[in-house]
């Protein structure tokens, strides 16, 4: 015999003693091996191939005798881990709290009330509530329980649920999943102690893979740095032949090597992927992992389930179907106390305690409309739901006999009945009429017989049809403008439900998801791999759906090149979650199943959310892209001064040091990793095509545009090089050098915080670090030219207001063009 979850709650721990039992038990998560996070970060510094050559460059300047150069050095090293640690630091911040946003929590029992903690906080002695979907947060065995089974693969390896009772099977492990049913239950173990924390097994951090844009960037950084290196050697090598002199020549090869890694790329990436996420998950949008934004800017499909993702999640009984009287009853005008025979059998197969919203609008009905004096009966057995369409039955005594009662997919009820064909098709078409109203519809039977000689399947009852029971879930007020936002993005929305067909049609039409004719999941299990690929591409509603086949469809769908994103909130919907590229749980109402299972977590359930969460995703993608450019951009100028002189050989073969090259990092690395992280959404983005995900980090024409942009700073700047080193020396050609560069990077700073629009529109873009980059730069042209040293640090020379100008409006065309050409491009 089964007994109910919760008649009357128990008292379970007092708050006051809690703080003891946590001293004694320590917290409900694994022990890891301690890390001290700051000298993490410092090792990863040092071993970068950017920080090994300063400290390289330094150790020369200092065996050189060099003294003030080597100290600039030292200074410059410092401040770039500075900056380096304070951006590690941010980032790392930033995933603490996503982590601490996306704790698990556990519903207990303390002093005799409910509480939602966090999962952590549990101690050995709490009373904890368990429903379908849940994770078991801690060992426990059952106190009561209702229909429960539990997965527990994580620790048996074993895929099918097993059943779960307070006698001869109590325990419950943790990371087990409650597959059906509900419990209350009583913790044993927590933490290392548990079967699962014995076994070093750990389920709540997600499982990190880089993703296609860090293998990217990473082999981009990767050639550059490998050019640099090279560069280096053969750069000495030319000057050393030349020259005899290993000292300018080691300076000059470290001078290229430096200005050609582009360290500033991984820390953008990290810093860019963890604070969006994070900044995300303050709105209410939760990335389980912040790598998950690039695939945001990428969906080219969303796959909805309809149950509280497209409805609001608040089932309602509108109409029944006597099949005893062949009657069909308005719920808004029954007759006062109506003792329905079929609202009571329902209510026998519905559970006492119910956690499923259907059951609850059954029990709802069946308590408003039924007699008073009618109790429910012993519960001696019960079959959990199963089967294709499903259906569920419990068992009782009733009345000197024993009593069956089932519901379930009206499919599967009539078919259990052996309904004659007519009558199967008169009820068929009802259902269907009631389906066309956007209605559930559930078939309802019994049975009697003999408790002594139970059937092993629910199905071999000698069943007889009682009726049908219609739902009301309206859709979401919000589900066709969210839909509409969705299709203007380019991105295709379908819908993937185990309702029948009738009302998933009424849904999807309601909230405007166009679809052809409607696929079964019956009909999805018995298709070829090709066929289905080809149906998938073709067909937007998918009804009666079952988690494999849900999930076949989701890999269908990516198998044909769609990036894919699943949003639900049950447990059937878990497989699909797990499978797409971007799994989205509704947090408020949905399982911890499929949140577990999800990349996304919308915490109230706002389905507005999702379009939010794609224009974040697209920004942050946008953003990073931006930088990358930038710093190509910005790069190519830096390597060509350092190395087109010696080619070309030159009066001055030597203009920059590691001097000139690390400052300019030091400009480089926060306007990547800080200015253009600030950057707002782009008004055009969410009318823009989903980007199409290669095996290349940039398209062919952006690669040129942001070469070509390197390019004419590089031939701008070499130019003024070439004609002032005939009649001045070398201080002043550096100086007229280094300012045009500085002033050209200001200047690609602000013309490429969009390639699609002019300085004149964006410079109405609220970045609230733009005057902070005016008032340095503008501070520090002003330093090198007027303190002296600062200029004598750097070999610089006082430049007329004549050739200042002259500087500075190099510095403009080089990077004005650009301007003229969005300009001309908008235009067409």
């Amino acid at each position: 015999m089964i007994t109910d979850v919760k008649t009357t709650l128990p008292r379970g721990l007092g708050n006051k003693d809690i703080p003891a039992l946590r001293a004694r038990y320590g917290s409900n998560v694994f022990t890891k091996k301690k890390r001290y996070g700051l000298l993490i970060m410092l090792r990863h510094i040092l071993a970068e191939p950017m920080f090994i050559l300063l400290l390289f460059a330094t150790g020369i300047y200092f065996l050189l005798g060099a003294t003030a150069e080597a100290t600039m050095m030292l200074a410059a090293i410092t401040m770039i881990a500075g900056i380096s640690l304070y951006e590690e630091a941010r980032s790392e911040n930033a995933l603490k709290a996503l982590r601490q946003y996306s704790t698990p929590l556990t519903t207990v029992i303390r002093d005799g009330r409910e509480a939602t903690i966090p999962s952590a906080e549990l101690v050995p002695g709490d009373i904890i509530l368990l429903h379908e979907g849940d994770m078991v947060p801690a060992d426990a065995t059952v106190v009561s329980a209702n229909d429960l089974t539990a997965n527990e693969s994580i620790i048996t390896g074993e895929a099918y649920p097993v059943t779960k009772n307070n006698t001869d099977a109590p325990l419950l492990f943790q990371g087990a999943t409650i597959h059906s049913g509900a419990c209350m239950a009583k913790i044993t173990a927590t933490g290392d102690e548990t079967t699962l924390g014995k076994l070093g097994k750990h389920i709540t951090d997600p499982v990190t893979e880089q993703t296609l844009l860090q293998k990217q960037t990473k082999v981009f950084v990767r050639q550059l740095a490998t050019f640099g290196i090279l560069g280096c050697i053969a750069i000495f090598t030319v000057n050393f032949i030349q020259t005899r002199d290993w000292a300018s020549s080691l300076i000059l090869g470290l001078t290229l090597a430096m200005a050609a890694i582009p360290e500033e790329i991984p820390v953008s990436f990290s810093s860019f992927m963890a604070l969006g996420a994070y900044h995300m998950s303050r709105m209410g949008i939760i990335p389980r992992q912040p790598q998950i934004v690039e695939n945001l800017g990428a969906a080219n499909i969303i796959c909805f389930d309809k149950t509280g993702t497209l409805t609001e999640n608040r089932m309602k009984v509108v109409t029944l179907y006597d099949a005893r009287a062949d009657k069909v009853y308005d719920m808004s005008g029954l007759p006062p106390g109506l003792d329905s025979r079929l609202l009571f059998i329902a209510a026998l197969a519905s559970e006492r305690q119910p956690f499923d919203h259907m059951e609850k609008a059954i029990m709802e009905a069946f308590d408003n409309n039924n007699a008073a004096s009618r109790e429910l009966p012993t519960l001696v057995h019960e079959y959990a739901l199963e089967g294709t369409p499903p259906m569920m039955t419990h068992v009782y005594h009733w009345e000197d006999t024993t009593l069956a009662a089932g519901k379930g997919a009206i499919e599967r009820i009539m078919r259990v009945c052996h309904t004659d064909p007519l009558t199967a098709d008169r009820i068929s078409r009802l259902a269907e009429e009631m389906g066309k109203q956007g209605h559930r519809v559930l078939g309802v039977a019994s049975a009697t017989g003999n408790d002594h000689d139970m059937p092993s399947s629910q199905d071999a009852w000698n069943w007889e049809l009682e009726g049908l029971v219609a739902f009301y879930d309206p859709p979401r007020l919000s589900a066709r403008e969210v839909i509409a936002k969705i299709r203007d993005a380019g991105i295709r929305p379908m819908l993937l439900t185990g309702d029948h067909a009738a009302t998933a049609a009424y849904i999807a039409s309601q909230t405007g998801i166009l679809f052809g004719h409607p696929v079964s999941g019956e009909d999805v299990m018995k298709m070829t791999p090709a066929d289905l690929r080809l149906t998938v591409r073709q067909e937007s509603l998918f009804v009666r759906m079952f988690p494999e086949a849900k999930r076949k469809v989701i890999e269908a769908l990516k198998a044909g090149g769609g990036i894919v994103a699943m949003t639900g909130d049950g447990v059937n919907d878990g497989p699909a979650i797990k499978a797409a590229n971007i799994g989205i749980a509704m947090g408020k109402k949905g399982t911890e199943i499929a949140r577990q299972a999800a990349d996304l977590i919308i915490t109230d359930d706002n389905l507005a959310m999702i379009p939010t969460a794609i224009e974040q995703g697209r920004k942050i993608y946008s953003n990073l892209k931006k930088a990358i450019r930038y710093i190509i951009s910005i790069h190519i100028p830096i390597i060509l001064i350092a190395v087109s002189p010696l080619l070309l050989q030159w009066k001055y073969v030597n203009i920059f040091s590691p001097i000139h090259v690390i400052f300019l990092e030091l400009i480089m690395g926060p306007t990547c990793s800080l200015f253009y992280q600030q950057e707002p959404v782009e008004s055009n983005i969410m009318s823009l095509p989903p980007r199409k995900v290669t095996t290349r980090l940039f398209t062919t024409q952006e690669m040129i545009i942001s070469i070509i942009q390197g390019l004419v700073i590089s031939s701008s700047i070499l130019l003024l090089y070439a004609i002032y080193m005939r009649d001045h020396d070398i201080a002043y050609t550096r100086t007229m050098v280094f300012i045009t560069l500085i002033v050209s990077n200001i200047f690609l700073t602000f013309t490429n915080r969009s390639f699609t629009a002019t300085l004149r529109e964006t410079f109405r873009y609220r970045n609230s670090l733009t005057p902070y980059i005016l008032i340095i730069s503008v501070a520090f042209l002003i330093a090198i030219e007027a303190i002296p040293g600062i200029r004598n640090i750097f070999a610089l020379s006082v430049l007329s207001v004549k050739d200042m100008l002259i500087c500075l409006l190099t510095a403009g065309c080089a990077v004005a063009w650009f301007e003229v050409y969005k300009k001309l491009r908008a235009r067409h």
